[in-house]
């Protein structure tokens, strides 16, 4: 089955082309608009997937060496996400749904980050835990089975790719956080500054990532005055704090449910430091992790649950709606 997939659930324009688990082509283009804002826009957003949409669309199918007739089913990410760019996709897919008189799936964004490690690795098989780390979303999920999720953990405030966000503005870096973080972070003392880890010896499945964020910004505060600063081991030691919470609260959730494979989903998967340390961690534990282009937000995760869902004969009625808010379970 030849599955389009679009994406538009921020500020990523994504289209790609799946066919019998295979993705034929991916094109994903990221708003650069936003950088000077130092976070997303929506209604900016909004209107950059519809001018760009069509177009992305073209070259995935040109990439795939297919025509839009050849398509057999859509997919697209219904949430969740910010509502009027949701809203762009799948207005855009719906048209197109419609022209074509193919079947359309509206897909959960989440649960679509977590199958794209089935991309990685075909023999990925059931039971396993995911971290689920992105900028809107810090999870632990145990996965039983496709629709079989049971939420071990999750954030109380902001998700760590939010924490990265936010610290990388404190410190002057552009947006997204996480890449320049981890950028000037790399040649610095991860542990010049003691920063909070809130929960880190809670037993309990939970993180909280907003009194880290508030700690750094005092540290930045007190310490502007001081020409010995060091923003190489500052951006180290802030990195390091995120990662220790988030593989640790993954090593409990590991032991507590007696699995022996985890998956790592989401933006934040992309963090070398973050593989290094879960490698380290879970060294008896099976680990995967999507490619980087399949870390961040891209259709081709989309398309690939989607295919899976339509050959299954499930599908949306033309009338579903976007939920910005939706869950997993």
């Amino acid at each position: 089955m030849i599955v389009l997939g679009v994406e538009s659930s921020c500020d990523e324009t994504a289209a790609a082309i799946c066919s019998n688990n295979e993705i034929l082509s991916t094109i994903v283009s990221s708003q650069v608009i936003h950088s000077k804002f130092g976070g997303v826009v929506p209604e900016l957003a909004s209107r950059e997937h519809e001018f760009l949409l069509n177009s992305i669309v073209d070259e995935a199918l040109v990439e795939a060496n297919i025509h839009k007739q050849d398509i057999e089913g859509i997919a697209v990410t219904r949430g969740p996400g910010l509502a009027g760019t949701l809203l762009s996709g799948v207005c855009f897919a719906k048209g197109l749904a419609q022209g074509l008189q193919k079947p359309i799936i509206g897909i959960n964004h989440l649960e679509a980050h977590i199958f794209a490690n089935f991309l990685a690795d075909p023999e990925l098989d059931f039971p396993f835990v995911c971290l689920l780390v992105s900028g809107g979303h810090t999870q632990l999920w145990l996965v039983t089975d496709m629709n079989h999720y049971t939420i071990l953990g999750t954030t109380r405030d902001d998700a760590a790719g939010e924490a990265f966000d936010k610290g990388a503005r404190i410190l002057g870096l552009g947006y997204p956080g996480g890449p320049e973080i981890e950028k000037l972070g790399k040649n610095g003392n991860q542990r010049a500054v003691d920063f909070p880890r809130a929960f880190l010896n809670n037993k309990r499945l939970e993180f909280s990532f907003s009194g880290l964020k508030t700690a750094l910004l005092y540290f930045m505060d007190s310490n502007k005055e001081k020409d010995n600063i060091n923003l190489e081991d500052i951006a180290a030691s802030y990195q390091q704090a995120i990662i220790d919470v988030l593989v640790g609260k993954l090593v409990q959730a590991v032991e507590k449910v007696n699995v022996k494979t985890c998956v790592i989903a989401g933006g934040v998967a992309a963090n070398k430091s973050l593989r290094k340390t879960v490698n380290k961690a879970l060294s008896n534990t099976r680990v995967l992790y999507p490619d980087l282009s399949l870390c961040t937000d891209n259709a081709a995760m989309v398309a690939y649950l989607g295919e899976l869902y339509l050959n299954m004969g499930v599908s949306s009625s033309m009338d579903f709606d976007i939920n910005p808010n939706l869950k997993l379970a």
